[in-house]
């Protein structure tokens, strides 16, 4: 009879052991693929000169950046889809942007300064309607070797056009 108890618990034992051991795999299992998926959505949120301050580092790496339009600097190849521009430094904080006069006047700015930052980008695709000179841009993509921006991804945003006024509220 003591035979068989300790037979017992010694097989109670190892099936503790089994599911504690299971039970770490698994906890592992997960850490790990949370790790890795955090890392591969990873992606640095940059001004123009942010991105020009890192420069090397940012090679390769997936970046978005935001700049404003030089409209002069707007090429576009409908054969091959190929559309290349100059953006220039807008500030990242939004508190910044707000106290130098708001967006309109922050792009308006940001273009017309004589000493401004550039980041040449190349997209593929079809030219957005919204591209125009002092547009914000923001694009995601990655730096290339040659300080080239290739953007896989082209958001536009044109202040002006959305700059009405508030309409009067009317009394009823």
């Amino acid at each position: 009879m003591e035979q068989e108890n300790l037979l017992q618990n010694q097989s109670g034992n190892a099936n503790r052991i089994k599911i504690i051991i299971a039970g770490t795999l698994i906890v592992a299992a997960i850490a790990f693929l949370i790790i890795s998926s955090t890392k591969a959505g990873a992606q640095y949120f940059l001004t123009v000169d942010e991105l020009s301050t890192r420069g090397a580092n940012m090679i390769g790496k997936d970046i978005r950046v935001s700049g404003a339009v030089i409209g002069d600097t707007i090429q576009y190849d409908a054969n091959t889809l190929t559309l290349s521009f100059d953006v220039a430094h807008v500030p990242g904080d939004n508190k910044e942007i707000e106290a130098q006069g708001g967006l309109a006047v922050v792009l308006h700015n940001a273009v017309t300064d004589p000493n401004r930052k550039t980041l040449h980008i190349v997209y593929e695709g079809i030219k957005p309607d919204l591209l125009r000179n002092e547009a914000q841009a923001i694009m995601s993509g990655r730096l290339g070797e040659d300080g080239i921006f290739y953007a896989d991804e082209l958001l536009l945003k044109c202040p002006t056009k959305y700059e009405e006024a508030i309409p009067q509220q009317v009394d009823g």
